[in-house]
C-alpha cells in the first residue's frame, strides 16, 4: 500500500496521474470541508495532504509536461504546514467547551486589512525574487499563489471572513498555471475549490451576521399608572 501511494499511477485516457497527487488533493478537499464547518480536524487532515503534495511538486517530472520543480507550489506546502500548526493550536486553545466552535467568523478591521495588504506586497516580492533565483517554473504566477495562500491560511486561523476572498483569487491564478504545467488533478481541485470558496464565503458570512447581529433592548416596565 505504501509503495502504491508513493510510486503508483492511475491510468486516465492516454496518460497517467500520480496517486500521491490525487490522494494529496483528496486530503486537501476534506480539510476545506472541515474548515467550512469550523472543525479543528481541518488542520491535521490538511497537514497530511500538504506532505504528499510537497513530494509531488518538488519532483517536477511527475506531471509529464515539465521537468522543472514547481518550487512555488512545493514551498506553498511547507508554508501550509507551518501556518497549519499555528491554526491547529489557535483553534484548539480557543475552544470554550468540547462542543463549541473553535472560532467565530468576523470581518477584519481596517488596520488588519492594511496589514494583510502590506504582507501580500512583501510576500509576493520576496517569493518572486526567490523563485526567479532558484529557477522555478512560472515564478510570476507561483509567487502570487504562494503569497496568497499564506495570507488566506493565516486569515482562516484568525477567523477572518476575508480569507475566502483571497482563496478565490489564488484559485483563479492556480487553475491556469497548473493546467499549463500538466498537473491536471491539482488544477481540477483548484477549479472545484473556487466554487467551494464561494459557498464557504456565504456560510461564514451568514454565521458572522448571526453572531454580530445587535440585540434589541428589552422593553422597560414603566408600571401601571395609579
Amino acid at each position: 500500500m505504501l509503495d502504491w501511494l508513493l510510486h503508483g499511477t492511475i491510468a486516465v485516457g492516454d496518460g497517467t496521474l500520480s496517486v500521491r497527487e490525487v490522494v494529496g488533493n483528496g486530503f486537501g478537499l476534506a480539510s476545506a470541508l472541515l474548515g467550512m464547518r469550523r472543525l479543528v480536524w481541518a488542520w491535521p487532515v490538511g497537514l497530511v495532504g500538504n506532505v504528499l503534495l510537497f513530494t509531488v511538486f518538488v519532483s517536477g517530472e511527475l506531471s509529464g509536461a515539465t521537468s522543472e520543480p514547481l518550487w512555488g507550489q512545493a514551498g506553498r506546502q511547507v508554508m501550509f504546514v507551518v501556518v497549519g500548526l499555528y491554526g491547529w493550536w489557535r483553534w484548539s486553545s480557543s475552544r470554550r467547551s468540547p462542543d463549541a466552535a473553535p472560532v467565530t467568523p468576523r470581518w477584519a478591521t481596517a488596520r488588519e486589512r492594511l496589514a494583510l495588504l502590506g504582507l501580500a506586497a512583501v510576500g509576493y516580492a520576496a517569493a518572486y525574487a526567490l523563485l526567479v533565483r532558484i529557477g522555478s517554473w512560472g515564478p510570476a504566477t507561483e509567487a502570487w499563489i504562494l503569497a496568497g495562500s499564506l495570507i488566506a491560511t493565516y486569515g482562516m486561523a484568525r477567523g477572518w471572513v476575508e480569507f475566502w476572498l483571497v482563496w478565490i483569487a489564488v484559485d483563479v491564478v492556480g487553475v491556469t498555471t497548473l493546467v499549463r504545467a500538466g498537473y491536471y488533478p491539482t488544477a481540477g481541485m483548484y477549479l472545484f475549490y473556487g466554487a467551494f470558496c464561494v459557498l464557504g464565503l456565504i456560510t461564514w458570512w451568514r454565521v458572522e451576521r448571526a453572531t454580530h447581529q445587535p440585540v434589541a433592548p428589552l422593553p422597560v416596565d414603566e408600571g401601571v399608572p395609579a
